[in-house]
């Protein structure tokens, strides 16, 4: 199958649907997002990329999102008392269409959010958008000191590759070491069935907040 670029669509899940990010979620994504414990193991660049207002953080997602290379989306819970609350974001991009390689990165979440349904549903629609678009292999990856989300990408079934040395600078000017995860098209049914086990979990419970 030929990979083709997915069309940036809502997908709607159990616990959360996506939409297509837009500048005007950024006040929304600031709020749930916009926390030095986010930045602090290698988000957005680490610590250094941290903006305390919302003009700052505009700024600085401006420049990171992939406005325009990828698709990037906005994570909204679905029903209880919070439904509708937007609690992260996630993107699809740096397709390579003849290589059939994609990357599932630029992550983040609510504090309030971790630990619950979102990320497994998360990881689950945009695998399967990323699958069903062709595509062989989807990188994840993040700062090789990030253990919170080195964990949460072994724990959905992804394969641990190895530790890309010096790869990306971090905000403050030092060298990020990265380390590397990825799905294959062949492992993505086990990895779905993993994802899928995990959700039920839940019982369909809707995500609540916990105590940031």
């Amino acid at each position: 199958m030929t990979a083709i670029p997915p069309i940036p669509v809502p997908v709607r899940g159990s616990f959360i649907r996506l939409e297509p990010l837009a500048a005007e979620h950024l006040p929304e994504l600031f709020e749930a997002i916009g926390h030095p414990e986010v930045f602090a193991s290698g988000y957005g660049g680490g610590p250094s990329g941290y903006r305390d207002t919302l003009d700052g953080f505009t700024e600085f997602a401006k420049g990171y999102y992939a406005w325009e290379k990828g698709n990037s989306y906005a994570i909204r819970l679905v029903g209880g008392v919070h439904d509708g609350a937007l609690v992260g974001t996630s993107t699809l991009s740096d397709f390579d269409l003849p290589r059939e390689h994609a990357h599932l990165g630029w992550t983040a979440y609510d504090p309030r959010v971790w630990g619950t349904a979102v990320n497994a549903e998360a990881k689950l629609l945009l695998l399967g958008i990323a699958f069903d678009a062709g595509f062989g292999r989807v990188k994840i990856q993040a700062d090789s000191i990030n253990e919170r989300s080195r964990a949460a990408i072994a724990g959905i079934g992804a394969t641990f590759e190895g530790i890309v040395r010096r790869d990306v600078r971090r905000a403050d000017g030092s060298w990020r070491d990265t380390a590397l995860f990825s799905v294959l098209v062949d492992e993505w049914p086990r990895v779905r069935e993993g994802l899928e086990r995990r959700l039920e979990r839940y019982e369909g419970r809707p995500v609540e907040f916990r105590a940031r």
